[in-house]
């Protein structure tokens, strides 16, 4: 099997897309008026639960990748589920190449998690605030397991924005 056959064939799967952000430690962890670092943030198609009791969700991250480092230093990250009006956050932060996070993240509508600090995008479908409880590698990624901290239905009803043979979609 070649990775083109592999990758045609998982293409096959729909998934959910959703961000996954969390905000760099600050500077000096000592001083509790340093400001927090950085925020970053990431698109994710490997995103799931894994188990009700204790409430438990896993992603998948590219091994040495900005946000694999990050969550290996930050326990605290969060995680918005986003809407099929959203497609255009989805592409900002999968673009290879992009710009910093903190311009990606400058004009857009979020608020802070009250546990994890990071950016939640305004108009998710759901968003959940997580702590890092393991971490797994496997082969070229990591796979980050997170408790759930906080899990809130803050947009409005609506179709979840999926990815599909390669493209994002809308349901139905």
């Amino acid at each position: 099997m070649t990775d083109d056959e592999f990758r045609a064939a998982m293409s096959r799967l729909a998934a959910g897309v959703v961000l996954v952000t969390a905000q760099e430690p600050p500077l000096d962890p000592d001083d509790p008026a340093a400001p927090g670092g950085e925020d970053v943030g990431m698109t994710a198609t490997a995103f799931l639960s894994v188990s009700l009791d204790p409430p438990l969700a896993l992603v998948s991250v590219r091994e040495g990748s900005r946000m694999d480092d990050l969550l290996a230093e930050q326990p605290l990250w969060a995680v918005s589920v986003l809407s099929e009006s959203q497609r255009h956050i989805a592409g900002r932060f999968a673009m290879k190449g992009r710009i910093s996070d903190r311009l990606l993240f400058a004009d857009l509508p979020h608020v802070r998690g009250e546990v994890s600090g990071a950016p939640l995008v305004d108009g998710a479908l759901a968003t959940l605030e997580l702590r890092t409880e393991q971490r797994v590698t496997a082969g070229d990624h990591t796979l980050v397991i997170g408790r759930v901290l906080t899990a809130r239905l803050p947009g409005p009803e609506g179709g979840p924005l999926t990815y599909f043979k390669g493209r994002y979609r809308h349901l139905g």
